[in-house]
């Protein structure tokens, strides 16, 4: 394309949708990418140096396709997409095109927005206990939570059940008040809060009723055998080497576990052992048992939230 010729995007809708409110989303890659953009209707024009040009265009094409495809274009999509395309094809539409998304339903579409969130999601349909690790925001507990929902949608597997342990630093169940399931609420909210964004609030109380749908703490799983269900644990870094054991050697037949955590941030008391850690190094090597790592790279959130991961990761050497 010449540099004088505008982008055209097929539907002037979703053209509008790209764009954002007060072209906010055209701002946002004016800043990622050095450009200067206008659009008018459904023409884009991109003016700057030729390389940073064609990238910009690079970019409006495939956050249009994310758009067509019903994705929700916002801010951090336009930050995400732009930095993955100086690497290569954006990794949300690589998997659109060749069909990696996760169906949430009929109306929500799950898509992966980074190399390693695809990676993940490919693994999750393949492997049947997987370990996701790595920093907060890269969507680890999102993208486990739109595949159980999807299998339980499809009726691949009969209850979805989320855990995680109820350890955080400073508090202690025992001085909490209220009954223990209040107590133990607060912690089991980040899981509440994903379903929700999955499921109509109505649809989940009543599955959570029936038993199809069980959200509670890590200590309740012993004893127990989990047949037919998809099986999440959250905050796996604050398991003990025991409570993971023990969490593992649940799984029953027809079932598939996903293990979640970041081992930058475990709160166990000093010098305890995190069955996460141990877990990756016992573990590795088993048949049907895949690891998956994530860097701040697949941050999905605030744009900064990248930034604070590698100030302190460059800080941890010297602490």
């Amino acid at each position: 394309m010449a540099e004088d010729e505008p982008l055209i995007l097929e539907d002037n809708a979703v053209a509008q949708l790209l764009y954002g409110e007060n072209d906010r989303n055209l701002r946002a890659l004016e800043e990622e990418v050095g450009v200067e953009i206008t659009a008018r209707g459904n023409r884009v024009r991109v003016q700057g140096p030729t390389l940073e040009r064609k990238l910009a265009e690079r970019v409006l094409r495939d956050l249009y396709h994310m758009a067509v495809a019903g994705v929700a274009v916002h801010e951090a999509e336009v930050h995400q997409v732009a930095r993955m395309a100086h690497e290569q094809a954006s990794p949300a539409v690589q998997a659109l095109l060749e069909g990696d998304v996760i169906e949430v339903g009929r109306r929500k579409r799950i898509i992966p927005r980074s190399v390693n969130q695809r990676v993940y999601s490919q693994t999750m349909r393949s492997a049947d206990l997987v370990f996701g690790i790595g920093p907060a925001g890269t969507g680890k507990t999102y993208l486990a939570m739109a595949m159980a929902v999807s299998a339980l949608l499809r009726r691949e597997v009969a209850r979805i059940i989320l855990t995680r342990p109820a350890v955080e630093a400073g508090e202690k169940l025992g001085y909490l008040p209220g009954t223990l399931y209040e107590k133990v609420d607060p912690y089991l909210r980040p899981l509440y809060d994903a379903l929700h964004d999955m499921l109509d609030p109505g649809d989940i109380s009543r599955r959570i009723e029936r038993g199809v749908i069980e959200v509670a703490p890590l200590a309740f799983m012993r004893g127990r055998t989990l047949n037919d269900a998809f099986v999440i644990l959250d905050e796996a870094q604050n398991t003990t080497p025991e409570q993971m054991r023990m969490f593992l050697t649940r799984l029953g037949f027809d079932s598939r576990a996903v293990v979640n955590g970041d081992i930058t941030q475990i709160d166990l008391p000093r010098g305890s052992m995190s069955g996460l850690v141990e877990a990756e190094k016992v573990l590795a090597g088993i048949p049907g048992l895949e690891f998956v790592h994530f860097t701040e790279k697949d941050v999905v959130r605030h744009p900064l939230v990248q930034e604070v991961i590698r100030a302190y990761e460059r800080h941890e050497p010297d602490r």
